[in-house]
């Protein structure tokens, strides 16, 4: 695994770094404040405004990996980029590489039919619309996916979707027009991975409610505009099925893998972020008659901390690496690593920022509230901790079993 850059990607690495500098992170405090003010059901106006700027300067669409639609980037080149971007809440949005977008967008130019690519796929990548994505459900642990209740029904031309879910990323956002959902269309004679399918929704269909914005530790819209949406009778045409009934989970791993990277590499970035924070207020401040930065305490957190982000980041290239060398199921067990190793580093790296920040540390004057919120969300958000232990150990029993046979 070589961990030097292309020409190519140092060019874009400099550019992007350049453009968080000139207008991502000079606005982030208009970004939280229009936040609070707006609430979860409006869009904040920095974020359309730069959204030209960022597309301008070629910043723009840079994920989706092999496919024509993006900037040709692997998942190795892109996990740089990712990071850079997550340094921010504001930024994966303004260049158009945010959750639940991207996952959208990659299952749609992997799966869709030509025609799905042109209704949805074509605006989404222009940034004309937005959408969501509706697997979690309040009723059942939705840990095990093949709990899922809600129903997609094959009736004539069409299917007939009932069903409740929670967590649905992006509902509430007024330019969110499509949606993905995921049911069973065979609950009683599939096997159990084959009852569930996927097919989209516009979100303008008769039959939808938006109940209520989800508060994340008391954020709306940081890290996602989670929602609570009911599904009574909707109607939609049967060309709206992905892949073909039954195909709901070969669409979600498809889905997942990429998705765990960027998630991953974002929450890299804001550590770092974090712990530039934390350096800064370290020497900024004095206590016991001397600075922060110089008490033994301090300076083993500090320590720790850069431990834990070099080691996230190397494990999370590795995987990056491994999924453009090997596919996506031969790093299945390495993508489920860095899904536990790296918001529990995050989580704990913030933690140690609200510690040293002291009552400023729990306000989210410095970000770190909305960071912890994040960094938290994402032990449970894509599966759970527990969920990816259990197959890392799995995995690893079957290839000792394998080697004494």
């Amino acid at each position: 695994m070589l961990l030097d850059h292309s020409p190519r990607l140092t060019e874009i690495k400099a550019r992007l770094e350049a453009f968080m500098d000139a207008h991502i992170y000079p606005n982030e405090e208009r970004y939280y404040r229009e936040s609070e003010e707006l609430g979860p059901w409006k869009v904040q106006p920095v974020v359309e405004e730069l959204k030209p700027l960022a597309r301008a300067a070629g910043l723009w669409n840079l994920f989706l990996p092999e496919s024509a639609h993006g900037a040709g980037l692997s998942n190795a080149e892109y996990a740089p980029l990712c990071e850079v971007m997550g340094r921010s809440h504001l930024a994966p949005e303004v260049f158009n590489c945010s959750a639940p977008d991207t996952g959208n967008m990659e299952v749609l130019a992997r799966y869709g039919t030509p025609e799905q690519q042109k209704a949805w796929l074509t605006p989404l990548l222009d940034g004309r619309i937005r959408s969501a994505f509706a697997m979690t459900e309040p009723a059942v642990a939705s840990s095990d996916a093949t709990n899922i209740e809600s129903h997609i029904r094959r009736d004539g031309d069409h299917y007939v979707i009932n069903g409740h879910k929670w967590f649905t990323t992006g509902a509430t956002d007024p330019r969110c027009k499509i949606l993905i959902f995921m049911g069973k269309s065979d609950p009683d004679n599939a096997d159990r991975h084959r009852q569930q399918s996927m097919i989209l929704v516009p979100m303008d269909t008769p039959g939808i409610t938006v109940l209520r914005p989800l508060p994340v530790f008391g954020f709306y819209g940081m890290p996602d505009r989670a929602s609570d949406v009911r599904f009574d009778n909707v109607r939609v045409p049967a060309a709206n099925m992905l892949l073909g009934e039954g195909r709901g989970f070969e669409i979600a791993q498809g889905r997942l893998g990429p998705g765990r990277i960027h998630h991953c590499m974002r929450l890299i970035g804001l550590a770092e972020r974090v712990l530039e924070k934390m350096c800064r207020r370290a020497d900024e401040r004095v206590a016991f008659g001397k600075p922060v930065s110089e008490q033994t305490v301090t300076l083993e957190r500090i320590a720790d901390a850069r431990i834990m982000i070099e080691q996230a980041r190397l494990l999370t290239l590795k995987a990056a690496w491994m999924m453009d060398t090997v596919g996506n199921k031969t790093a299945r067990a390495e993508i489920a690593m860095i899904k536990v190793a790296v918001p529990n580093m995050a989580c704990k790296v913030i933690d140690m920022a609200i510690q040293l920040f002291g009552g400023a540390g729990v306000t989210n004057d410095y970000g770190l509230g909305a960071a912890y919120a994040t960094a938290r969300l994402l032990r449970i958000a894509d599966g759970p901790d527990e969920v990816h232990r259990n197959q890392i150990g799995r995995l690893e029993l079957r290839r000792h079993r394998m080697a004494r046979n």
